[in-house]
């Protein structure tokens, strides 16, 4: 129990340092980045490379000495005429976007989409490996209309769909003038949900009154806490119908091949379903497409890296700080009990 009792003294001690440390540190990062924009740095890398360093690492485990030697001599030849006769490449942009609810991703979406206008042209393009299962309205619309900057700008654009794209998921997809799917990803989902809980009859079991004061007859339709009425209902109703028409108009204008009303039922389909149903183009994997354009063409792979603030990295810093100390705390406390 003496152990314990001294432990806790010095538990308490440098827990207390610890956070007095954060405190300042936090109060130094607030000062300094006050006024500031959050910046970022674009992050560029040629996947061609990747691709043949795995042919490589295969050619050198397989193949005996004559034959490696054979195959550098070729692709030697191969590199001196291109070189020779100025062939110029074709330029394959390759950017990600794996969505959550918010489509938090979009914020770097809109800097890469950004920086790769600077460079494309007509004769380059851009594939999107897209993975989403749909979220917010709004925040899919704007992730859309960046899409739509590519189309605007008359670069290709296809869109590589492995495991997800649903709702807004797909209304992402649908700009793009190719959609590859792999066999059994999901895809679909045109429809629009909404969904609340309402505590009203709880609350008024137990005499708690709870008010909703509104300008403007249809300000606030349904409610968590105040009594819904069938004309609110009606209204919220109507407006999710609206909202699912200017979707079901939106994938239309980008694939007008759908028969739209078959397909914007909100349900979802596979892979080799959705090729039947011309929801996609063409059943293969991301992998297997860029496996085959990187033979042909030059790719590179955008990402664009927020850089997190002082403030966030001695958050970040002290969390871990603590997950340390605790572990280390816990041992402790284990090896006096099994010593």
């Amino acid at each position: 129990m003496e152990f314990f009792a001294e432990y806790a003294g010095f538990l308490a001690k440098t827990v207390t340092f610890v956070v007095a440390i954060l405190v300042v540190l936090s109060a130094i990062a607030a000062l300094r980045s006050k006024g500031r924009q959050s910046t970022g740095q674009l992050q560029v890398s040629k996947l061609n490379d990747f691709f043949n360093q795995l042919q490589q690492r295969v050619e050198q485990a397989v193949l005996d000495k004559a034959q490696l030697k054979a195959v550098a001599k070729a692709q030697a030849k191969t590199a001196k005429q291109e070189k020779k006769n100025g062939t110029q490449k074709t330029r394959v942009y390759v950017l990600d976007f794996d969505g959550d609810i918010k489509a938090s991703a979009t914020d770097s979406l809109r800097h890469e989409i950004t920086a790769l206008l600077s460079m494309a042209t007509a004769q380059d393009e851009v594939v999107l490996r897209l993975e989403s299962g749909g979220g917010m309205v709004h925040s899919y619309g704007l992730a859309s209309s960046q899409l739509a900057r590519i189309r605007q700008a008359g670069i290709p654009l296809t869109i590589c769909i492995d495991k997800v794209a649903a709702s807004g998921g797909y209304m992402m997809a649908c700009i793009g003038e190719k959609i590859i799917s792999a066999p059994f990803a999901i895809l679909g989902s045109i429809g629009v949900v909404a969904q609340l809980p309402n505590v009203h009859r709880l609350l008024k079991k137990h005499d708690i009154d709870f008010e909703v004061l509104t300008a403007g007859e249809y300000k606030r339709t349904l409610t968590v806490f105040g009594e819904n009425t069938e004309k609110g209902r009606e209204k919220f109703q109507q407006d999710l119908e609206i909202t699912h028409e200017l979707f079901k108009g939106f994938v239309a204008r980008y694939r007008p091949q759908l028969d739209i009303d078959q397909v914007a039922t909100g349900e979802v389909w596979l892979g080799m379903a959705a090729l039947e149903k011309q929801l996609v183009d063409e059943l293969k994997t991301s992998d297997e497409y860029l496996a085959q354009r990187a033979k042909d063409a030059d790719l590179f792979h955008l990402h664009f890296a927020e850089k997190k603030t002082l403030q966030e990295r001695v958050g970040l810093a002290g969390s871990v700080a603590l997950d340390r100390f605790a572990l280390n705390w816990l041992s402790r406390l284990n090896q006096q009990r099994f010593w």
